[in-house]
């Protein structure tokens, strides 16, 4: 981290766009100066429907931002579905310039874009390299091998490519909104470091985040980034279920399902009437029983889980995960959604408990820990947003410049 950076994490979501501006202290920590968010449905099932809608959300989210922080936005980092991203594992050994002196961070910086010379997809850029670890010529591993004693090294990363298509719309959509783009992170990449614990970071686990219309997956073993997609599928769903089934508002079905929320209608303490306050029906007088509601809830979330544990089967992914961490405001406020989980996918599920989870507001977890990541790139040359600089570049020469300085020194 570089003390006095200030980076701009914007995360365009399915109910709402979120933006985190934070500062890297002096004790090379982010110390958050404004948090903005503002409603958008302009995605819809993991699309994109409505390019002006995003653009108008953003463009308030970070006006709010700039009120709020006293400060001019010209740039942000922006969080990627798991859909539009795909991983590919890669590994060199790169010869030491001068072995008697160490490895130097010219080496390092060699070695990170040696290790993107890679073939890539038609219609795939890339966004991200992630040094997953170094190996000595002794054959330790080390993090940071900057100063060892060793006369070449092997470098193990993922390279992180994205859908050119779908950038080149962030990018428009940014565009419009008066902000050019710094970098782009796939959402549980980003999240990694803020919601697992100590013990999951070093483990083979999935990491799952139920928002609003969306569940992304994440799967890592240890600091290894396997595999990432995007299911359609959210909270407001299992919303739009009550409100479907039992002919009431949206507004009362959303309430129901945050009052009763309980993911397995075996574990009912007492089945209680519910009275139906804007039911459409003939009658108006409508009473169910909770437990009516609670099957409408069981349905649609074993649908979900039935849905991952088919992915990460068709992956050929399930027998590497250990454990399942869930996360998301579509899910966690759901009594036993883990033992539900843990019943479909056959591995232990757990809601996130993370150390830094319950310090920052569900809204925020992934524009925050979007900055936590850009900020804790290793090896970068660069990752401060543009703040009270304007340029006239070239808008597609920018990103391209950024994103470079984004993944080497």
């Amino acid at each position: 981290m570089a003390i006095g950076d200030i980076i701009v994490g914007l995360d365009i979501g399915t109910s709402k766009v979120s933006a985190i501006v934070g500062e890297v202290n002096n004790f090379n920590q982010i110390e958050i100066i404004s948090s903005t968010k503002c409603k958008c449905k302009g995605i819809q099932k993991g699309k994109i429907v409505d390019e002006d809608e995003i653009s108008l959300s953003i463009a308030k989210t970070i006006q709010d931002a700039e009120d709020e922080a006293n400060l001019k936005i010209h740039s942000a980092y922006v969080t990627v579905p798991g859909k539009y991203i795909t991983i590919v594992q890669n590994s060199i050994i790169k010869e030491v310039k001068d072995k008697y002196a160490g490895i130097s961070v010219k080496d390092i910086g060699a070695s990170i874009m040696q290790v993107k010379d890679i073939e890539i997809p038609e219609g795939k850029t890339i966004i991200d390299i992630v040094p997953e670890c170094f190996i000595l010529d002794n054959g330790e591993k080390v993090e940071d091998p900057v100063g060892c004693l060793s006369a070449s090294f092997t470098l193990q990363a993922q390279i992180i490519l994205i859908d050119r298509d779908y950038m080149k719309k962030i990018t428009s959509i940014l565009k419009k909104s008066g902000v050019e783009l710094d970098g782009m992170v796939p959402i549980t990449l980003a999240e990694r470091n803020l919601i697992l614990d100590r013990n999951e970071l070093n483990d083979n686990v999935m990491l799952l985040d139920i928002g609003a219309g969306n569940i992304e997956i994440g799967v890592f073993e240890g600091s290894k980034f396997i595999y990432t997609n995007t299911i359609p599928l959210g909270g407001d769903t299992i919303s739009r279920d009550i409100e479907v089934v039992l002919n009431i508002s949206e507004e009362e079905a959303d309430k129901l399902k945050r009052q009763y929320g309980l993911a397995l209608k075996s574990f009912i303490d007492n089945d209680n009437d519910i009275f139906l306050n804007t039911y459409k029906g003939e009658s108006k007088n409508k009473t169910i029983k909770s437990s009516e509601l609670i099957e409408i809830i069981e349905a649609r979330i074993e649908e979900m889980f039935s849905l991952i544990n088919k992915d990460i089967i068709n992956q050929g992914i399930k027998q590497r995960i250990n454990n399942v961490i869930l996360t998301g405001q579509g899910i966690i406020n759901i009594n036993k959604s883990d033992v539900a989980g843990k019943i479909a996918l056959n591995i232990p599920v757990k809601i996130s408990t993370g150390r830094l989870v319950s310090t920052i507001k569900p809204s925020y977890r992934t524009s925050y820990a979007l900055v936590r990541y850009v900020a804790a790139k290793p090896f970068a040359k660069s990752v401060s947003s543009t703040i009270d600089v304007t340029r006239d570049e070239s808008i597609f020469k920018s990103i391209l410049e950024r994103i470079k300085e984004f993944f080497y020194s």
